[in-house]
Formats: structure tokens, sequence, C-alpha cells
């Protein structure tokens, strides 16, 4: 990008070209602009941010404290608020990331009304919730470098050179609000074709890294809930190819895919897969299949489906649905073939969908992977429908009890309660809790944390803490003091809502467009003065 200075000088330029047309037009204006709109594309912003997770990536390679973070957002503005704190906070948004649950998008964003995560909100509506957060966030950028020309217009009439060049190079190098965004395309919503067309709406919305999951499409189910069914591994890799194709021709070379695989938790599968000689993939897939082996032709019933399996033809079971069950057992078994099919035919990320967070079962089932793909990553799900509390409690209490230590004073199955919060096993799994990422992304390859719906929950805890108090006895003081007030004193934006959403913007255009004839929102009877 061209300085703010170098910008004037050419829109001068541009400007004396016109033959004194446009007059009125002035060059640091619309310098300022144009710096205020740095991403005029959704297909620009994928460019930039695909760039950004590949270094990431590279940077992790070399360093697993180099980990990226995201946080689900199910609206534009909780993206942007969340990306201003973390600017405000650190300084940077380096490794700091966006994630689009589709479950969010389901439960919040569906015009059914709230929805279970199944596949059954409208195909469009993930690409749209991009478009709506990357809007946001492009509002965080012209908002913030409005302040940032404010002040510099503040320097300039008091004559403070030194001010005036520190502000300068402040909108110079700027760091854009914009951030990768990984983005749920759930199990591809219908075929292979159908997985591509949606993938090319998720690119032009914005959208770098797409997360796709081996799940049927009309079975899909959430993650962390019962009836789970998968594909053959021939059928998630052709989405994996749409996907590719989706990035390729819309010229993002470096998109990235992530492969989710639900087979931890999946004892059923769809169909059974095509194999043409023992050994392939079809074969392996099929392998995992539950059934019973045939001694003679009399045990083949009407209907029944027979396949070869290790030499002996075998009945596979099939329940009622018409879909086929597992062997009890092979679930860590498949996610390791899935995982190492997924690397080799065009997935760049992992994401294994597991029941608990354990750093020794993930990092078990990443070392397999690295056998055979020595620099497999993963995207992991810090998930909310985990018990965080009780299953860190419960870590620690079974390391005690291996190490021998007495564990007379704790009950295992309810150390959830609240009188285990004070003691040396409960300060414990806190900080076991604390070091997760750090932990896991060091011994079991985990590129990116996320959580998948935070700001459902949060949403939900703020909103009874206020309606809590409000409706009751605390009438407005339960605003006043749980919200404006922590605003005021923490330093939030939205205390003075009317600049967030755009007021001071809308003033200084007037100005531009209208010159001295502007009539400004921002007077000395707007009351957002009262906040400084």
């Amino acid at each position: 990008m061209t300085g703010l200075l170098d910008d004037i000088k050419a829109m001068a330029q541009l400007r004396e070209a016109q033959g004194g047309k446009w007059e009125t037009i002035k060059p640091e204006y619309a310098a300022r602009m144009r710096a205020q709109n740095r991403f005029h594309t959704g297909l620009d912003i994928a460019r930039y941010t695909a760039k950004i997770m590949r270094e990431d990536m590279a940077a992790y390679d070399a360093d697993t404290a180099q980990y990226t973070q995201s946080l689900g957002c199910w609206h534009g503005f909780i993206g942007q608020q969340k990306l201003i704190s973390i600017k405000k906070h650190f300084g940077t948004t380096k490794r700091s990331y966006l994630y689009l649950s589709g479950w969010m998008v389901a439960a919040l964003r569906s015009e059914f009304g709230p929805l279970p995560d199944q596949s059954m909100h409208e195909k469009t509506s993930v690409a749209n919730l991009i478009e709506e957060l990357y809007t946001f966030l492009k509002q965080a950028d012209a908002w913030e470098l409005n302040h940032l020309f404010r002040a510099l217009d503040e320097a300039k009439e008091a004559g403070d050179k030194s001010k005036e060049q520190e502000l300068i190079g402040k909108i110079d190098n700027y760091e854009t609000h914009i951030v990768p965004i990984i983005a749920d395309i759930d199990a591809g919503f219908g075929n292979a074709e159908a997985t591509y067309l949606l993938a090319k709406k998720f690119i032009q919305a914005g959208a770098c890294c797409i997360q796709l999951e081996n799940q049927v499409s009309d079975e899909k189910q959430c993650g962390h809930q019962d009836g789970k069914v998968t594909v053959p591994h021939e059928d998630f890799l052709a989405k994996i190819n749409a996907v590719r194709y989706a990035f390729l021709e819309l010229g993002i070379e470096d998109g990235v895919i992530v492969a989710r695989t639900d087979s931890l938790g999946a004892g059923l599968t769809q169909k059974i897969a095509v194999t043409n000689e023992p050994g392939d993939l079809g074969d392996q897939y099929n392998s995992f299949l539950d059934g019973d082996v045939i001694e003679n032709a009399a045990d083949i019933n009407n209907g029944d489906v027979v396949i070869k399996q290790n030499g002996k033809l075998v009945k596979p079971k099939r329940l009622a649905s018409g879909l086929y069950q597992f062997k009890p057992g092979t679930g860590e078994d498949r996610v390791i073939l899935d995982c190492i099919t997924s690397l080799q035919n065009g997935a760049d990320l992992l994401w294994i969908e597991t029941e608990k967070p354990h750093v020794g079962q993930i990092a078990s089932m990443v070392n397999r992977i690295r056998q055979v793909v020595p620099d497999a990553k993963l995207v992991y799900n810090n998930s909310p429908s985990f018990n965080w509390t009780l299953n860190f409690r419960q870590q620690v209490f079974d390391a005690w009890q291996e190490e021998g230590k007495d564990v007379s004073a704790y009950q295992r199955d309810k150390l959830m309660s609240a009188e285990y919060d004070d003691t040396e096993l409960g300060q414990l799994a806190d900080e076991w809790t604390r070091n997760f990422q750090r932990d896991s992304s060091r011994e079991a390859g985990i590129f990116h944390h996320l959580i998948t719906l935070p700001t459902y929950h949060t949403a939900a805890l703020s909103t009874d803490n206020l309606a809590k108090g409000y409706f009751g006895d605390e009438g407005m003081l339960a605003y006043v003091k749980g919200v404006q007030r922590q605003e005021i004193r923490q330093g939030i934006a939205t205390v003075r809502h009317q600049d967030m959403a755009g007021s001071n913007i809308g003033d200084d255009h007037k100005e531009f467009f209208h010159g001295d004839a502007a009539l400004k929102a921002g007077g000395k009877d707007n009351t957002m003065n009262q906040f400084g």
C-alpha cells in the first residue's frame, strides 16, 4: 500500500488532469476515503487472508508456540467487537481469526427460526454471514482510521508537526481488522456439485478457509450428538476436490481446506464403499463394517448384502433404516485412515471431533497420522459441549490415583461441585485448563484452537444478568452499574454507540460532499459528548 501523502499527491494530479471539473474534490479527503476502504471485493479479502493463513501455518511448523486462535461469531457486530477488543488489548490481530459455525447459523440465522445442527438452514445463509462479518470488520477499519484522521486535523490546527508525523506514521502502517475466517460448510449441503457451488459463494464473500466434514449430507448431525453417519472416502474426497476447484477457479490458489472427521463418534455408514482389489481404499473402509461370517449359502436371506472381508464372505449388519454398522472400537482407526487419506488428497488441515478435551488422546492419534504425513496439523474444537470443569478435575483425579496419591477426600462423580473450587485438585485442574491450548499445540499438533459457539453463550449469560436486575429491584441501576459504567471504565468503544455505528464518519462525509453547508449530527447537543 502507498502512504497517505503519496495518495494525496496522486489524487491532486488526477484532479488537475480534469481541467477544473473536479475543483470541489479535495485530494486529501479522497485519499482518506481510499485508505478507509482497502478491500473492494470478497476475493480481495480471500487472497489477503489466505496468505496470512499460509504464513501462520509455516510459522507454527517452525515453532509450535505460534498457534492460532478464534472465537465463533454469529453476527457481524459480534465479530467486529471481538477484533476491536483484540487490537485494544494486544496491539495486533496477528494469529487471531474468526470462526463461523454452522451450528450457530442454524440456531440463530435461519429464516425457519432456531434449528438443530442438521444442515436444514438455507445454503446461502453461511455465505451471507461471511459477507456480513467482513462488512463489519471493514467498518471497524473506517471507524478507527476516522479517529486518526480527526486527530491529524487537530494536530495540524495546533501546528504540532511532531504529532502530525506520528499520526501519519500510524495511518501509513495501519493494521486492518480483516483476519481469516474458517467457514463451516457442514457436509457440503448435497452432492459434490452442490458443494462446489456453495464453496464459490463462500469464497466470493471473502472466505479463505473452508471446513468440510465426512458425514452424510442429508443425515448430518452435530458433532457432539449421537446418530452420526459417515461416507466412504471416495465421496468425501470428491467434495474436497470440489472445494479446491472452487478456490482455483476464483484465483485463490493458496486457499485452505480443513477436512473434519466425525468417525470417532460415528458408528454408522450410509453405504458400502466401492472396491476393486484387496487393500484399496474402499476395501479398507469396508474392513471396519460389522457383520456375520457366512458359512454356507443357506445363511443368505432375501435382500441380504454380502461382501468379501479379509478373504471371507461376510453379511454386514444393516439397520432397519438401511444404514450399516461399524465394528465397535474401530473409531480411532477410522479417524487415522480418514486423516491420512484427506491430507494425501488435497486437504491442508485436519479437524478431529473428540468427545473430551484430552491432550493425550489427541496426541496419540496425531502421532499415528504423522508417521505417514509428518507435517499434519489440526484445527481443534475447544467445544462448549464439553464440561471442561468436570473433565479436567476427573483427569487430575485419575492422574493422582494412578500415581498412588490419596484421593479419598474427593468423589470423582461429584467433582463439579463448588466445594472443590478452592481445593488443590480444583486449582490444578484450572491450571491444566489454562495450559490446554499451549500443551496440546506443543504435544498434539494443534495449529488452530477455536471455540465454536462461545458468543451464543455470552449473549445468553449477559442478557440473563441484565434482565434479572432490570426487571427486579435494581431497575435502571442494573444497566448503569453492570453495563454502562463498565463500558466507560474499561474503555469499551460501544459506550459511544452513535460513533461506533458510523455517525462521525457520516459527518465527515457530509463535509466532504457539502462543504460548509453540511448539517452535522456531532454538535454540542449530541449526548455522545457526555462520554468524552
